[in-house]
């Protein structure tokens, strides 16, 4: 067999391709490509064989068929070491291809345009593309195999320093990346025609593609120990930390990004102005008003010792009055908002160190988009909480009622307490939150914890618990204390206890008749 070098090139990015080529021309190799990208290389000079000069064979179908060929195929997969596949190719004339170098059309740049139609989408799913890629990274012993521009230098690099050869190790860590990318692709493709064509279907199908793209690498995970890296999710389209942007401040950490997220679920909760401070994923502090800085005023209030060092979350645009408020608050870690106006921004730069995180419009949630929580040996996934309870769904179980005050309290107490890990109880009133129990091993220890942060402001107050009081310990202990009003799930053996109890203290009690843990 004769020993010129090949290299097929066809790229939807052509940064940096005219160098590679150039480059790859110089160390001996025949240049093979398809199409525009042949079109590119030659305006510049170099020498292209046509891909239908290899096949023998036209492109057709628009260009949905150009290089799946054996001609092809044979010279990227046969082994070098094989006498059978060497025989082959000679008997075939199937000429050896020593590198590929492609990058995929662009489905994830067009169907994020707003105007995309499916035929637009579908014409941009790429398959030669992958099939070349895939192709030479099985066969990566004898085929170097190039799918993103930014290795291109560091190629050219290798092949200066070792007379135009590439190794072995480098073969490797290029096919890997190639299996990385054409899953990744793939994932983008099935997620988008699921939403399109089936988004009815069950969403827990048999398996499971997560499509996911690394944008940052972390100092350290939760612990300084651990290493992280942050990676977004694609076709998420709801606001989200994937894509928000950092507008000032140090680079987020791993826990950071985690409160970020618990503080931006929260306030996408509430219709109304809404201010949650976020200690540990739980809500320290968390109101709502008639304006953003009533909200913040309120929800600090709520517990100004644990607010310190929180990461608040805002689900309004934030403006001078309440950068001001933020401004002046002792050690806030880092804020996330849909917007911030120019004058704001100018303002809460001033402290360096604090994170200020834009993330854009709240008012769509994207119901395909599932929670994941990875155990030893796979992942658990499930619908997120949008179970919402309207005042027609409640039961009054008391003998004492609640007037519409009272269940409009109630109501929003529970927006709040499902947001608090289990076992979670809340107390709030006036539409703040007094006082928290989180993720306490009883939920009586849960209820003395709140009962103790809210103090005085006990009395009159709303409690909301995640699940149902296997005990009445728990309403005597809110009883006692000056609870008001009580909103749960019900469904103990012993609600009868709990609901006498409830009666002997003159408290009112609700019940929802679904619970919300948050594990």
């Amino acid at each position: 067999m004769e020993k010129t070098k090949r290299a097929i090139i066809s790229v939807s990015d052509k940064t940096g391709i005219i160098e590679l080529a150039k480059g790859l021309t110089k160390y001996g190799y025949q240049i093979i490509s398809t199409g525009g990208t042949a079109k590119v290389l030659q305006d510049t000079g170099i020498d292209v064989t046509l891909i239908s000069e290899v096949t023998g064979f036209p492109e057709i179908l628009e260009g949905r068929v150009k290089t799946l060929h054996p001609h092809v195929f044979g010279g990227l997969l046969a082994r070098r070491d094989n006498p059978v596949h060497q025989r082959q190719l000679q008997e075939q004339n199937i000429l050896p291809i020593e590198m590929v170098v492609v990058n995929l059309y662009p489905f994830e740049q067009t169907i994020s345009k707003e105007e995309v139609t499916l035929e637009d989408a579908i014409e941009n799913i790429d398959i030669g593309g992958p099939s070349l890629l895939r192709a030479a990274a099985k066969n990566y012993q004898d085929v170097a195999v190039i799918v993103d521009p930014a290795d291109y230098q560091e190629i050219l690099g290798e092949l200066s320093t070792s007379d135009g050869k590439i190794s072995l190790s480098t073969k490797e860590k290029l096919a890997v990346k190639v299996f990385r990318h054409t899953s990744y692709y793939d994932s983008i493709i099935s997620r988008y025609l699921t939403k399109k064509i089936i988004p009815n279907e069950n969403s827990f199908t048999d398996y499971l593609a997560i499509g996911a793209k690394k944008i940052a690498d972390l100092r350290y995970g939760e612990n300084p120990h651990q290493k992280a890296a942050f990676y977004q999710e694609n076709l998420v389209e709801e606001a989200n930390l994937g894509s928000a942007r950092l507008l000032s401040g140090k680079e987020l950490s791993y826990n950071n990004l985690v409160d970020l997220d618990a503080a931006l679920s929260i306030v996408k909760e509430f219709d109304e102005p809404a201010v949650v401070f976020i200690k540990h994923t739980n809500p320290c502090g968390l109101a709502v008003a008639e304006s953003s800085e009533a909200a913040y005023e309120k929800a600090y209030q709520s517990d100004p010792l644990s607010a310190y060092g929180s990461i608040i979350g805002i689900n309004r645009r934030v403006e001078d009055k309440l950068a001001s408020l933020i401004h002046g608050t002792p050690f806030v870690e880092a804020i996330v908002a849909p917007s911030f106006s120019l004058s704001a921004l100018s303002l809460l730069k001033k402290k360096e160190n604090r994170r200020i995180v834009e993330v854009g419009n709240l008012r769509t949630q994207d119901r395909h988009i599932k929670e994941f929580k990875k155990i030893s040996g796979g992942f658990l996934i499930q619908d997120r909480d949008f179970k919402t309870i309207f005042p027609d769904d409640i039961v009054v179980v008391s003998e004492k009622k609640p007037d519409k005050e009272d269940i409009e309290e109630l109501l929003l107490a529970w927006k709040m307490v499902k947001h608090v890990k289990s076992n979670a109880i809340i107390l709030s009133q006036n539409k703040q939150l007094v006082g928290v129990g989180a993720g306490q091993m009883s939920r009586v220890d849960s209820v003395q914890i709140a009962v103790q942060k809210a103090g005085e402001r006990c009395k009159g107050s709303y409690l909301a618990s995640d699940a149902y009081f296997p005990f009445a310990d728990g309403v005597e202990v809110a009883g006692r204390a000056g609870v008001k009003a009580i909103i749960q799930p019900g469904g103990s053996k012993r609600d009868e206890e709990v609901i006498s109890a409830v009666n002997n203290l003159g408290m009112i009690m609700v019940f929802t008749g679904y619970r919300c843990f948050k594990h």
